[in-house]
């Protein structure tokens, strides 16, 4: 198990767009983070005091970041810039993530390419509950700079 690296060092972004709120560790083909929802949680909404559930995309997306930071980190290497491509099946069982929820992300790759491209299953739970699973499709090239100028 990977483990002991702070999100900052994981994660190719700054405050105030780091959304996690604890990378708990990763194995060979799994990553663990969790986050606690309060009122000053990123995208937090005061009428609702809660987070939208589509926020949770995001936080798979940052889950699976920290799952190539903590590799690359592992073995000798530097975090790098990935992208999310796309996103099956996020359907939420409940519209929004209440204030005192801590949720537990789990992230399993489940294709990866030599290209860079791989695809996860993700999940967020919630005191035992399934909230939502989705597929993410995400993109890792070699050098993000080369790869935007030839997009």
């Amino acid at each position: 198990m990977i483990s002991g690296y702070s999100l900052e060092q994981l994660l190719p972004h700054d405050h105030p767009m780091i959304l996690l709120s604890r990378f708990i560790g990763a194995d060979e083909n799994s990553v663990y983070t969790e986050v606690d929802i309060s009122s000053a949680s990123p995208f937090y909404q005061a009428e609702l005091q809660a987070v939208p559930a589509y926020v949770g995309l995001e936080y798979m997306a940052q889950t699976i970041a920290c799952y190539a930071g903590a590799k690359a980190l592992a073995e000798g290497g530097s975090v790098k810039i990935g992208f999310l491509l796309g996103c099956r099946k996020y359907a939420p069982a409940i519209s929004h993530f209440a204030t005192g929820t801590v949720l537990q992300l789990k992230a399993e790759q489940l294709v990866t390419e030599d290209s860079g491209l791989s695809v996860f299953l993700c999940e967020i739970s919630a005191n035992g509950n399934l909230l939502v699973q989705a597929n993410l499709n995400v993109f890792q090239p070699e050098n993000h700079l080369d790869w935007l100028k030839e997009s």
